[in-house]
């Protein structure tokens, strides 16, 4: 299984939980509650940069994973694809950081 096809999978889980009771699946409770949601991935987030920042490999590989979890639960509350995250990065493949940034106004 490629670290890629992971990602779909976890989002097809993901996906599979819009239907289930939220008194039986986080996720539900995350999909049904979108300021909650998006909440959580920025707590998620601040803690994943504490552990970048403590240098502690363990805590930042658990805290990107939390990242990358409830990223996607975002994404599926808004009914965004992954597919259309990854063509997005893929349209920005081989053009320098800095330059895509200037073009879209950002620092």
């Amino acid at each position: 299984m490629t670290k890629t096809s992971q990602l779909d999978d976890l989002f097809a889980d993901i996906l599979a939980r819009r239907g289930a009771s939220p008194d039986e699946s986080y996720s539900a409770q995350l999909l049904a509650d979108l300021p909650r949601a998006a909440r959580k991935l920025g707590e998620e987030a601040i803690e994943a940069l504490t552990a970048a920042l403590s240098e502690d490999d363990e805590a930042l590989i658990g805290e990107a994973a939390d990242v990358l979890y409830h990223l996607l639960v975002v994404l599926a509350a808004r009914e965004v694809t992954l597919d259309a995250v990854m063509d997005q990065l893929a349209a920005r493949r081989g053009r320098s950081g800095l330059a895509e940034k200037a073009a879209r106004g950002k620092e």
